[in-house]
């Protein structure tokens, strides 16, 4: 056990150091990892916005940014990304892993958050104190840590984890296509994409929660 210098933090702390400190002002990149994704509102210039907004300013920056998320993101979030026509041709890249449970947030590649707390409003988002959920998490500069945040994040990211998981025929949209009977990679053509060169399908309803 190697000791760090980390802060512990909880609550709307987390929204203020997260969101308001760090991800609004990052400079060169922001990746996000989370199991949930709705369309949480952030203070930004001396106004409740939605998180997008925020990200299509850091996007028309030039900063890289990722989102790496488990299930389909909320209604309201699709339609407020399909308004942003920078977000979509790819200044906000999204990919889908239903195995994705761990919540994150790295920025510029120098610090790192990690804790419970999901890409909503009752987790990282503005929602006042009565309302939103109990959440822990820690923030960090530690470079070991943010390594290997990075490093299992890319290995998701990039396809490595697919072609050995056992839950592709749950995967909306495996990153990695699966292997044919002949050795060759089948198409993964019609299935759920969001952004660039992954685009969500339309659909007139919500799937029903089990």
């Amino acid at each position: 056990m190697r000791p760090i210098q980390a802060e512990l933090l909880s609550g709307r702390e987390l929204y203020r150091e997260v969101v308001l400190e760090k991800l609004l002002h990052a400079r060169e990149s922001v990746w996000i990892a989370t199991a949930n994704v709705k369309a949480m509102y952030v203070e930004s210039k001396g106004r409740f916005v939605p998180l997008v907004e925020v990200l299509d300013g850091l996007a028309a920056k030039g900063l890289s940014l990722r989102l790496l998320h488990a299930e389909l993101p909320s209604r309201p979030f699709r339609a407020a990304f399909d308004a942003r026509a920078r977000l979509v041709a790819g200044g906000l890249e999204l990919k889908v892993c239903p195995r994705v449970h761990f919540k994150a947030v790295v920025v510029d590649g120098a610090w790192a958050y990690l804790g419970s707390a999901n890409l909503t409003g009752a987790g990282l988002g503005a929602k006042g104190d009565a309302v939103r959920n109990f959440e822990l998490g820690f923030v960090t500069e530690d470079f070991d840590v943010i390594d290997r945040v990075t490093a299992l994040y890319e290995a998701v990211w990039s396809g490595a984890e697919c072609r050995a998981c056992k839950l592709r025929a749950v995967c909306p949209d495996p990153i990695i296509p699966a292997p044919t009977k002949k050795g060759g990679m089948r198409s993964s053509r019609g299935t759920a994409r969001l952004g660039k060169a992954r685009r969500l399908k339309r659909h007139t309803s919500e799937p029903r929660r089990r």
